[in-house]
C-alpha cells in the first residue's frame, strides 16, 4: 500500500509516496526549498509542487513544525510564519491540492511514529524521546509505544534561552562550531536536561544530522539513557505522515 508523506521544515519541504509495508520510500523525494518568509499560501503552494511532482492523486499525510490539534489546526509556529497560528491547515491544503484528502501532524510526532512502528524504536517500551535536531528542535515522546503528542520539548529553557536556539543543527551552523564541541556543550547539556525531566530509557536521534551520527554521538557522554540515530534518518517524517493519512 502506498500513501503520499510531506515533510515541511524550516528550511526544505520533501515528499514521496511511502511504501507502507516496507516503511519506506516508494519512489526518490522531491525536495524544495522553504520559501521565506513561510507563510500558510506559500508553504501551501510548495506542498502542491511536491505533490504534482509525482502527478499524485490519493491522500496526503502533510507534518508541520509546530503543535497540531486533531489533526488540523496549528497552534504553534516557532520557525514559520506566524500567520500559521489558528490556521486550518488541513482545510488550505486539501483546497490547494484539488480536494484530496489530507491528514496534519506534528513533524516530529510524525517522525517518531515511523521510528517506533519501522526503526529505532521498534519494540522498545517504557519511556521512549526522538529528538529531531535541524532548524529547530523537534520531540516525540512515546510511553510503551503510546505517542504524548506535541511536546515540543525544543523550547525548554537552556542557558536562558529557547534550547533549540542553543543545540539545534542551525545553531551549530550559525556558531560555527565543531561537531565534538557542539555534542560536549550543547547537545549533551540539552539531553541531560530532557533526562532529568523524563528518564526515558532511550533517546533516538533524528533530523538531518542523524546520518551524520559518528561525528557527535561518540562525544555525548554521562548520559544515562541508551542514544541512537534514528534509523529512518532523515525520511522518517515522510514516513509517519504517510502513516498517519492512512490512519495508523
Amino acid at each position: 500500500m502506498q500513501i503520499f508523506g510531506v515533510d515541511i521544515g524550516g528550511s526544505g519541504i520533501k515528499g514521496a509516496p511511502v511504501d507502507l509495508d516496507k516503511g519506506d520510500l516508494a519512489q526518490e523525494r522531491h525536495k524544495i526549498l522553504t520559501p521565506h518568509p513561510a507563510t500558510p499560501d506559500g508553504v501551501a503552494d510548495g506542498v502542491k509542487q511536491v505533490v504534482d511532482h509525482f502527478g499524485w492523486t490519493g491522500p496526503v499525510g502533510v507534518t508541520f513544525p509546530g503543535v497540531v490539534t486533531d489533526g488540523a489546526t496549528i497552534r504553534t509556529a516557532a520557525n514559520v510564519d506566524a500567520g500559521w497560528i489558528d490556521t486550518d491547515a488541513r482545510a488550505l491544503l486539501g483546497e490547494r491540492l484539488g480536494g484530496l484528502p489530507v491528514t496534519v501532524v506534528n513533524d516530529a510526532d510524525a517522525a517518531g511514529v515511523a521510528e517506533m512502528h519501522f526503526g529505532a524504536g521498534r519494540g522498545r517500551q517504557g519511556t521512549v524521546i526522538l529528538l529531531t535536531f535541524g532548524t529547530g528542535i523537534g520531540s516525540a515522546l512515546f510511553v510503551d509505544g503510546v505517542l504524548v503528542p506535541n511536546t515540543e520539548l525544543g523550547h525548554l529553557e537552556l542557558d536562558g534561552h529557547d534550547a533549540e536556539k542553543r543545540a539545534s543543527s542551525k545553531a551549530r551552523e550559525d556558531h560555527d562550531l565543531s561537531w565534538e564541541h557542539w555534542a560536549e556543550h550543547r547537545v549533551r547539556k540539552y539531553l541531560a536536561h530532557v533526562e532529568m525531566l523524563f528518564s526515558p530509557e532511550l533517546f533516538i536521534i533524528g533530523g538531518g544530522v542523524s546520518r551524520k551520527a559518528h561525528k557527535f554521538l561518540p562525544h555525548i557522554e554521562g548520559i544515562k539513557a541508551e542514544i541512537v540515530p534514528a534509523q529512518l534518518q532523515n525520511n522518517a517524517g515522510i514516513v509517519g505522515a504517510a502513516m498517519r493519512a492512512a490512519g495508523h
